[in-house]
């Protein structure tokens, strides 16, 4: 595996809920700070949040309060649970080291509609 394997997206309403999956590829994956990107359509990516090796957390200030993002360092995934869903947030959600050196993964749809 080279490439980050995101997964748990879908189509739900707003004020929903979601929790997103990422198994990040190679070794020293405990001392990277890992990151969830998204990038909406016509839309550059962006970093949505990211978790570094002591837990400490960065968060959008657009979605902050309403994503969390915490890590396994056994199983070498990066999880991102995101509530109160707006259709605002609805991309395409990619996970990387939160200065990307990760080949980008095929992200995971997230739609927010009704």
């Amino acid at each position: 595996q080279v490439q980050p394997a995101e997964s748990g997206g879908g189509l739900v309403q707003p004020g929903g809920s979601l929790r997103l999956s990422c198994t990040a590829p190679g070794s020293l994956f405990s001392i990277k700070t890992m990151g969830w990107y998204r990038q909406a359509p016509g839309e550059q990516r962006e970093l949505v949040a990211h978790i570094n090796r002591g837990l400490s957390t960065y968060y959008a200030d657009s979605v902050k309060g309403r994503f969390t993002i915490s890590r396994d360092n056994a199983k070498k995934m990066v999880y991102l649970q995101m509530n109160s869903l707006k259709p605002e947030d609805t991309a395409v959600y990619y996970c990387n080291t939160a200065i990307p050196t990760y080949v980008w993964g095929q992200g995971t749809q997230v739609t927010v509609s009704s």
